[in-house]
């Protein structure tokens, strides 16, 4: 499977990885092995809404649920959230708004949590990913769209 080669370095990159192929088990499960080999923590879920917090809360949901974020250090929720955010940023075009502009979203998303740089000095980052549609809520008049955000713990 090299075309999907993980490397430590690459916390985005394997962000995109896991959201990009999140439909194909098989890759996902050997995407998983390789990045916990790094001791990454990993979740991987979907949303779809017209509410922008929804979006926000279905991902924390994930991330605390898969341990990825203590709720004891609002530190971890404050850099989660401006991941998301800066994903955000990336699906909706620089205006983080869905109903009130008359669009819609359903998204994959995958998040990521780890060491990212050979020295561990240099600290925890956290990388959040999104791929899906976004239209008006209208089936069938969605568009493709990708977004990614990463933030130092």
């Amino acid at each position: 499977m090299e075309f999907c080669k993980v490397e430590k370095n690459e916390i985005g990159k394997n962000a995109l990885l896991l959201v990009l192929y999140g439909n194909d088990q098989k890759v996902i499960s050997l995407l998983n092995d390789r990045l916990k080999t790094y001791n990454y923590k990993i979740a991987i879920g979907k949303v779809g809404s017209m509410e922008v917090q929804k979006v926000v809360s279905a991902i924390e949901t994930a991330a605390k649920k898969n341990g990825i974020i203590s709720e004891k250090f609002y530190r971890e929720e404050h850099a989660l959230y401006h991941a998301i955010i800066d994903a955000l940023h990336g699906i909706t075009r620089g205006q983080v708004e869905l109903r009130s502009v008359q669009r819609t979203v359903g998204l994959r998303f995958s998040i990521l949590r780890g060491y990212p740089y050979a020295n561990q000095d240099e600290g925890e980052w956290i990388a959040v990913a999104l791929y899906g549609t976004i239209g008006a809520p209208v089936k069938g008049l969605e568009h493709e769209a990708i977004g990614l955000g990463i933030n130092h713990l």
